[in-house]
């Protein structure tokens, strides 16, 4: 319990010190949630392309094979 105050407590003093009010709170939070969300769908595409790159890759040799 002590552990979760202490962290609560250096979480929100980290928080107010990069903005001073709370508009600026808002604004660091939404501005943050868009780098994450911009990264997010990188890290999907890149994996789309890289499991389509396997399953032809897959398919290919399957075919190979196969003859």
């Amino acid at each position: 319990m002590k552990f979760r105050n202490l962290f609560l407590t250096v979480f929100l003093v980290f928080l107010f010190t990069g903005c001073a009010t709370w508009e600026g709170v808002k604004k660091d939070a939404a501005s943050a949630w868009e780098v994450i969300s911009n990264k997010s769908a990188d890290a999907w595409d890149a994996t789309k392309e890289k499991s389509s790159e396997v399953y032809d890759d897959t398919k290919d040799k399957i075919n190979e094979a196969t003859k």
